[in-house]
């Protein structure tokens, strides 16, 4: 969004450490033998499936991001949840902004008419327990979704929208994307950045900058600036994902929209979602996907973990952990009331949702979103900078965010050039 935003005031030049994005198009017969045959042990193994998806480990969660042009939203589900809150608690108004987003993309809700009757049972038992459920913004031309579930590894007809839209149209205006081309590190003299540093193609590339943006995701952004000399506070978040399942002879949930509606609740959302990182590596989820319900429980949890690029700190605190409980009791209720006994489900892999939090925003910094600890020409344009874990989807709010700041000031502007990097 920020490269969109800057080129033509500035000569955007953007690094990107994967290359173009390979949806899985393998045919669901396929993918079900591929499945029964358990040769898939490992979650890191994901990407013989899917290439763009990095997969790493901790102690607790698997964590999980896209690397390649359009990043992790060519994966996500293009939820267009507004969830600002903790940018406005510290003074930062984005309703300028999501009124801009608005107009620009195709964010609607008019996806109802896609939803088969699996998700409408499952949206009323919702409504009977009170729950609130509500139908998720979505990034997407409704018209052409075919309702395939293939939403989180590669829409097939060009229904859901991702960030390669904006790429496209920042290069059509003159920016230049080169791939695979994975950053390395910042020369930094007088709290200025002169120069980034890459590899592309096994051959180390310099590129001079007048301006650089880090766009490289909550756990590839605090490495840059890390390698540089440039510390990171240790409040990691992940936004931690589990889903709770269970058999349901044909319920077809693998043919629907990924989470089509959403349950706000007490620091975690609910929502249905059919989990390929589960039903491949995860050996409870050893049924045709056609013959499982399943839950999605996304976590609001404490700011606290670390990467150094080779290493991933992260675990569930025991606050984490008793509101996940909370959930998962929540949504075995739900399967309960659908028909699924408790004794016959099973949870999910545990997985980071949204990693962020790194180089968290403050109210001094409110002005000109920019960290006070970076020099005064690096800006980062991600989640790495949201202050807190929100538990929701932050696609919209990272986004208004870059809009904001679409106008970073440096004090070098007669020939302006602009880095955007990504860091696989």
């Amino acid at each position: 969004m920020i490269a969109k935003e800057l080129q033509g005031r500035y000569q955007v030049t953007i690094l990107e450490a994967g290359g173009k994005f390979r949806p899985f198009s393998m045919p669901i017969g396929k993918l079900a033998a591929l499945h029964r045959t358990g040769l898939f042990f490992d979650e890191r193994m994901i990407c013989l499936l899917l290439p763009n998806m990095l997969v790493e480990k901790t102690e607790d969660m698997v964590m999980v991001r896209g690397i390649g042009v359009g990043g992790t939203t060519t994966l996500a589900t293009g939820n267009a949840v507004r969830c600002d809150g903790a940018v406005r608690a510290l003074g930062i108004d984005l309703d300028e902004q999501c009124a801009e987003l608005s107009r620009e993309l195709p964010i609607t809700t008019d996806h109802q008419q896609h939803w088969t009757e699996t998700t409408w049972t499952m949206f009323r038992l919702f409504e009977q327990m009170g729950l609130d459920p509500v139908g998720t913004p979505k990034l997407m031309r409704a018209a052409k979704c075919v309702e395939c579930g293939h939403c989180a590894i590669g829409c097939p007809t060009g229904a859901k929208w991702d960030t390669r839209a904006l790429i496209k149209e920042a290069v059509q205006k003159g920016a230049v994307l080169i791939i695979d081309c994975r950053v390395t590190g910042l020369d930094i003299e007088n709290g200025q950045v002169k120069a980034v540093h890459a590899r592309r193609h096994g051959k180390r590339e310099t590129y001079q900058a007048d301006l650089v943006v880090l766009a490289a995701g909550g756990l590839g952004t605090p490495v840059i600036p890390q390698h540089s000399g440039v510390p990171c506070s240790d409040t990691l978040f992940a936004d931690p994902v589990l889903y709770v399942a269970g058999p349901m002879e044909n319920y077809g949930q693998d043919h629907q929209l990924l989470m089509p509606f959403i349950s706000q609740q007490d620091g975690y959302i609910l929502s249905p979602y059919m989990d390929y990182l589960s039903f491949f590596f995860h050996r409870s989820w050893r049924l045709p996907m056609r013959n499982i319900a399943s839950i999605m429980i996304k976590l609001a949890d404490e700011e606290a973990g670390t990467t150094d690029g080779k290493h991933i700190n992260k675990t569930m605190s025991p606050a984490d952990q008793r509101r996940m409980d909370r959930a998962v009791a929540q949504s075995q209720e739900i399967l309960e009331r659908l028909g699924v006994r408790e004794r016959d489900q099973f949870l999910g892999t545990l997985n980071a949702g949204h990693p962020g939090g790194m180089l968290p925003l403050t109210e001094g910094e409110k002005e000109n979103l920019h960290s006070s600890v970076l020099p005064e020409n690096l800006y980062v344009a991600d989640a790495t900078i949201l202050p807190r874990s929100m538990g929701n989807p932050p696609m919209l709010t990272i986004m208004a965010l870059a809009k904001k700041n679409r106008r970073p000031s440096v004090k070098r502007e007669q020939h302006p050039s602009f880095s955007s990097i990504r860091l696989g």
